[in-house]
């Protein structure tokens, strides 16, 4: 099983972008899906949830500006990005929580998504 990331690169201060993520492999089946963003020096940290109902969690930070949504035929999660901050510059991961051959939390490679001006 593997995550695959995309859509990472340099926006301006309150620009957009979309990350995908795309499993692929011997998957039954993926519970949990997220994005997570981690910056030099700190810990990785949630920034938001999916879950296989569709249910949704986010970081304060982010709510009202961030929509994570998926496509379950696809094997996708999505990160829509809107009003970009300066403090949103980090690698952003993507996580899946895999049923299928063999099971368990896998990450995606990271993409950088760098807000400046």
């Amino acid at each position: 099983v593997q995550l695959q990331a995309s859509g990472g690169g340099l926006v301006q201060p309150g620009g957009s972008l979309r990350l995908s993520c795309a499993a692929s492999g011997r998957i039954l089946s993926i519970n949990n899906m997220g994005w997570y963003r981690q910056t030099p020096g700190n810990q990785r940290e949630l920034v938001a949830v999916i879950i296989a109902g569709g249910g949704t969690n986010y970081a304060d930070s982010v709510k009202g500006r961030f929509t994570i949504s998926r496509d379950n035929a696809k094997n996708t999660v999505y990160l829509q990005m809107n009003s970009l901050k300066p403090e949103d510059t980090a690698v952003y991961y993507c996580n899946a929580d895999v049923r299928g051959y063999p099971s368990g939390h896998y990450w995606g490679q990271g993409t950088l998504v760098t807000v400046s001006s």
